[in-house]
């Protein structure tokens, strides 16, 4: 993977610093504990300049996982919409990815989070889809990580918490030392959950089924906006539970995500899925016809800076 572009400013507790200045103390708690909530958004270069993709239901979520975890988010969503257009213009991107990241900074050490304060950042760089361009167009190779989901009374799925994504990476670890691109976890009652950063979806006879919230998946904005295309293209959407061998005698499976966008699976274990399916593709051209500003029908989903 490619060393992180640098960019010009950084927006942290109310201010634009340098890049280089955007530093924390090394007993900052949440580089401690993984006591910090944070969101993966995109803005995409449109013929109307660049545009963020669903960046206030972004920043609602990113409100709710602070509730969950108790932090006292310093900024309203409003003010957040507001610094993330400010931080784009003053980097001067046509197009970028987006990581806010509300954490509990440096102030008391032990594991009762409550006493630390709480900072805020929001951080933009150019990055290309992450799973590679290659992918979105012949779809990657996964497999059933030997590592499980986290369970709903652990660390809540609705949390989008920094430090309940060491499970993801111990899957992609995994997923990369047997030479896979990707890694599909299951819950621990051996449902289909989701991949360490994409949920997923799975086709069979011309219906898309996906796992529902309640098996222990991220309620994710890409998620919500591929089963709003897919409905609107007039497919059969379905949440339901889903088994490993679901996925061995799929039609077509994919993954969606803020960061990897929409990604067909060519294989599962070894299984062939198959090259990128019809339906597939039709939802992968909806979605990016949306995120760069080529349907007004969706217009709305769109933040201009």
């Amino acid at each position: 993977m490619a060393a992180l572009p640098k960019v010009d400013k950084i927006w942290m507790d109310g201010a634009l610093v340098d890049w280089d200045d955007a530093q924390v103390h090394v007993l900052t708690h949440a580089l401690h504990y993984g006591s910090g909530v944070f969101e993966g958004i995109r803005c995409y270069s449109t013929d109307d300049g660049p545009a963020v993709f669903r960046l206030t239901e972004h920043m609602e979520r990113l409100a709710r996982s602070a509730k969950i975890m108790r932090m006292d988010m310093p900024y309203t969503v409003e003010q957040l919409v507001d610094a993330t257009l400010a931080t784009i213009a003053a980097n001067n991107l046509p197009g970028c990815y987006i990581r806010p990241l509300v954490y509990r900074g440096y102030g008391v050490m032990g594991l009762d989070p409550l006493p630390s304060p709480v900072s805020t950042m929001i951080a933009v760089w150019p990055w290309d889809t992450y799973l590679g361009e290659d992918a979105l167009k012949n779809g990657v190779d996964a497999g059933v990580s030997s590592w499980r989901q986290r369970g709903n009374n652990s660390t809540p799925p609705q949390v989008k918490s920094t430090g309940s994504y060491i499970n993801s990476s111990f899957a992609r670890m995994e997923a990369n030392d047997h030479g896979y691109a990707e890694a599909i976890l299951l819950n621990e009652a051996g449902m289909v959950c989701e991949g360490t950063g994409e949920n997923i979806f799975v086709i069979r006879d011309e219906i898309i089924v996906t796992p529902p919230v309640s098996d222990g998946v991220l309620e994710g904005i890409t998620r919500d906006t591929v089963i709003a295309l897919a409905t609107d293209l007039d497919y059969d959407v379905i949440e339901a539970s889903l088994t490993r061998a679901d996925l061995y005698i799929a039609d077509e499976i994919f993954f969606t995500g803020s960061a990897a966008e929409v990604v067909p699976v060519r294989s599962v274990d070894h299984r062939a899925i198959g090259k990128p399916g019809p339906i597939t593709l039709a939802i992968q051209k909806a979605y990016f016809d949306v995120v760069r500003g080529k349907d007004p029908e969706y217009d709305y989903w769109l933040e201009r800076v």
